[in-house]
């Protein structure tokens, strides 16, 4: 029988779950809301940009801060601004206020991420015992999932029925109360590391984590092959255009094709905590490569049914890819850098996520929605066919031989 996964990391759990209800709601509700107010694809990609901003001006002396000061504290600051951003989308809703609003609550919202991830991430392996890590992750991973596939669900029904998203920023300002209120209640604490002396000495504990990563050539492979995958693979940001004008759904159906790749995720999630899985780099090739795939079929689909088939089979994959890319990171690195090397990670995964957003709203601004979608997934699978040449030891990695 498997030993019951400690209180604090139970807590750990309900602050994820909250934060990927505030995330995935707030991303159906702006992205509708932005694209209804500009019909501009270009609009829909500058929502990623500003989510991403804040991430490139300040992951390294986030990561820094994870590592050198009480991890729940950071957390605690972190929710603050989010709660923050959330009034602010819930003002700018309620006032119909222009674009320029959200933009400026989006960049407060990066912000708190940026701030959040890392030191959640640094966090979370202190919380339970070496032998149930991948456990842990893996039901983590599926969690997540689970509130991500309920909560743009949850959006677009509110959208189709309120016809305004300002409900859903009042309940991710709710969300993010009780996230704050799990964070409290964590007995465990971890300890800031010295910080190195101060100049030359400060800049490299900062830039430590890149330097780790460039060091370690495996969790190089596994975070790049993710964000240029990731990045030419960005089906999801135009999911408002699909809804409106190719798949004519309305917000109702833009939740459900939201929902899909989490629905999907939840399913694979749960069966590597359930069953077990064998990780490794192969597996890890081949859930990329299978992503890139089922970009192309979204991009061509112009069927409801097949659209959310495809988009689900994209987010059972992507979480695959995941679970076997945290795996890596957490085996692959000391205690003491974790906060940096998490920071790095957030990095590389916004870059695909934000900066992939901006890529597809410009690709479908200049050349159509259907043609960038495609071609972003034919992208992703020239990535995945030539990173064994690129990374032979990937293809060699096994989760129980050490990284």
């Amino acid at each position: 029988m498997k030993a019951a996964l400690p209180r604090d990391f139970r807590l750990y759990l309900l602050i994820s779950v909250m934060g990927a209800l505030v995330h995935f709601g707030q991303g159906v509700a702006v992205g509708w809301s932005v694209y209804e107010q500009t019909g501009s694809s270009l609009a829909l990609g500058l929502v990623g940009l500003a989510q991403f901003l804040p991430i490139l001006l300040f992951f390294l002396p986030a990561g820094q801060v994870a590592d050198r000061f009480e991890r729940r504290s950071v957390i605690v600051t972190s929710l603050a601004l989010s709660a923050s951003a959330a009034l602010l989308l819930g003002a700018a809703a309620w006032l119909n206020l222009d674009v320029a609003w959200t933009y400026c609550a989006l960049l407060l919202s990066g912000c708190a991420q940026i701030l959040n991830r890392p030191a959640r991430d640094a966090l979370m392996p202190t919380l339970v015992p070496p032998a149930q890590l991948a456990r842990a992750i893996a039901l983590a991973s599926s969690l997540h999932q689970v509130a991500s596939m309920a909560a743009p669900a949850l959006a677009g029904l509110g959208l189709a029925l309120f016809h305004s998203a300002l409900p859903i920023h009042a309940a991710n300002t709710v969300f993010t109360l009780v996230a704050l209120a799990a964070t409290l209640a964590i007995h465990q604490r971890s300890r800031g590391h010295a910080p190195a002396p101060g100049g030359r000495g400060r800049l490299r504990e900062m830039l430590a984590g890149f330097t780790h990563i460039r060091s370690t050539r495996l969790l190089l492979a596994v975070m790049s092959i993710d964000l240029l995958a990731v990045l030419f693979g960005g089906a999801v940001a135009l999911l408002p255009v699909y809804a409106k004008d190719i798949l004519q759904v309305g917000p109702a159906g833009l939740g459900m094709l939201s929902t899909a790749p989490a629905v999907g995720a939840a399913v694979a999630g749960l069966a590597m905590a359930r069953f077990g899985v064998a990780l490794d780099g192969r597996l890890f090739l081949g859930a990329v490569g299978g992503f890139g795939l089922m970009t192309l079929v979204f991009g061509a689909s112009a069927h409801f049914p097949l659209s959310l088939i495809a988009l689900a089979l994209l987010g059972g994959l992507d979480s695959i890819s995941v679970v076997i890319r945290q795996t890596v990171i957490q085996q692959a690195t000391p205690d003491a850098l974790r906060g940096r090397v998490a920071a790095v990670n957030r990095v590389f995964i916004s870059s695909s996520n934000e900066l992939g957003a901006l890529e597809s709203g410009l690709l479908a601004a200049l050349i159509g929605p259907v043609p960038g979608v495609v071609g972003g997934g034919l992208i992703t699978l020239l990535v995945v066919a030539a990173s064994p040449r690129l990374f032979p030891e990937l293809g060699r990695w096994r989760r129980s031989a050490p990284p």
